[in-house]
């Protein structure tokens, strides 16, 4: 089952949530709206030529695995090194944010906004609709978030976990990452998630929930000229 983690983007755009993608061939990426993610059937040589047909100069993607050199037409803007980490503990006993709330539809807003400002990854106005997103809110102000994207077979990934940084060192993000996989695991599902290889004090924190390394990648951010 893990194995689906090797090439993930891939399997989740162009299997169950095909419906969120576009693209053909050998190339799909979440359709415009949603978080800006690529995925191809061979990692190694992505098809250029073909994901032109499904975006418009100056549209940027992140990229998993790919570490050869851009074509024309195209340049890299950041590269990193990124953990994929899947949960190996018991289901966690009890929901340990009861008090958080679901986002709803048309607070979708305020999601990209605080991901703007704390950047967990990239997130789309429409990434909520691809799964569970709970939070917490200070009076209107929305100060923690996290949620469900992409899925293969019984893998789900939490994403866009974040806090707004006056209201970090309180447990938020914890609270609703254990959330999320109590309610995966009550579904049979085996929770994963990414983190980058430099953020030392999440990959902490994950550890200590009860995810373990499982591979690391190259991801890029490329963007076509």
């Amino acid at each position: 089952m893990n194995s689906l983690l090797d090439n993930i983007m891939w399997n989740c755009l162009s299997g169950p949530q095909a419906r969120f993608a576009s693209g053909a061939g050998d190339v799909r990426r979440y359709a415009p709206g949603f978080s800006p993610i690529l995925g191809c059937r061979d990692p190694h040589r992505p098809d250029f030529a073909e994901l032109e047909k499904h975006c418009a100069p100056g549209d940027s993607f992140y990229i998993d695995i790919w570490d050869g050199a851009p074509p024309s037409g195209w340049r890299i803007d950041r590269e990193a090194r990124m953990w994929k980490m899947v949960w190996d503990a018991p289901p966690p006993a009890e929901d340990a944010a009861p008090d958080a709330v679901a986002l709803r539809p048309d607070q979708a807003a305020l999601a990209v906004e605080l991901a703007t400002l704390t950047n967990p990854g990239p997130f789309g106005l429409r990434t909520p609709e691809l799964g569970e997103y709970f939070c917490f809110f200070d009076g209107p102000r929305l100060i923690a978030l996290a949620g469900e994207r992409m899925e293969i077979d019984s893998l789900r990934e939490i994403s866009g976990i974040c806090t707004h940084p006056d209201y970090q060192g309180r447990g938020l993000a914890r609270k609703l990452t254990l959330k999320l996989v109590r309610r995966q695991m009550q579904r049979g599902l085996t929770p994963y998630l990414h983190v980058m290889s430099h953020n030392a004090g999440a990959r902490a924190l994950y550890e200590k929930l009860g995810f373990r390394n499982y591979l690391e990648t190259t991801v890029r951010v490329i963007t076509r000229e």
